[in-house]
């Protein structure tokens, strides 16, 4: 059997695989140009046949809408929503009442704890007054109050009511000042003051 040199196995070769492996060089160039024909199918590709479309959901009776357009160097926009609001039905309407005895009561000791501010009584002191009336959320508001600028003193009639509900009332109580106008809501707790305003 005759022994093949290696001229010979490189004929072999290059009979069996062609011309790419005839050398190095022909090898290299022939894996750039795979390379590049990959990535300008990966590129072409998509944008001759196009990216499928979403599948629409289910209708559910509701749709959303959401119109994006942003200059540059401007804010993103808020999205605009067609979906309904949270509450489908409009809000309960106050059902009138006839005062409340305990509304008009509480009103009152409140209007005449706010005129009793004698010289020297802390912020603390009168506010320590008006707590037993005045509801929890109120009270950091009749905090900031600086007791030596209420222009009244002393109550000086009844309280007029002006709107009652079975959840509120509404009244002003005069005094040596300003006319005083008070909200009072019925609470978990009871009666509580919850607003205030010097009416002239």
């Amino acid at each position: 059997m005759p022994i093949r040199t290696n001229r010979g196995r490189a004929a072999v070769y290059r009979r069996l695989w062609g011309w790419p492996l005839r050398s190095p060089r022909h090898l290299m160039g022939t894996l750039v140009f795979l390379a590049i024909l990959v990535t300008a199918l990966g590129i072409v590709l998509p944008k001759a046949i196009g990216k499928p479309q979403a599948k629409a959901s289910p209708t559910t009776g509701t749709t959303t809408s959401v119109t994006a357009t942003t200059a540059p160097g401007a804010a993103a926009p808020v999205p605009t929503s067609n979906l309904p609001t949270r509450l489908s039905a409009p809000l309960a309407t106050p059902t009138t009442a006839a005062p409340n005895g305990d509304a008009v009561r509480v009103a009152k000791e409140w209007a005449a704890a706010w005129v009793d501010h004698p010289a020297g009584i802390t912020s603390d002191q009168w506010l320590a007054k008006l707590k037993p009336f005045t509801t929890e959320e109120y009270l950091p508001v009749m905090a900031s109050v600086d007791p030596a600028n209420i222009p009244a003193t002393k109550v000086t009639g009844e309280p007029t009511v002006g709107t009652s509900y079975t959840s509120s009332v509404q009244l002003t109580i005069p005094t040596d000042g300003p006319k005083l106008a008070i909200t009072v809501v019925n609470t978990n707790a009871g009666w509580r003051v919850a607003d205030y305003d010097q009416a002239s």
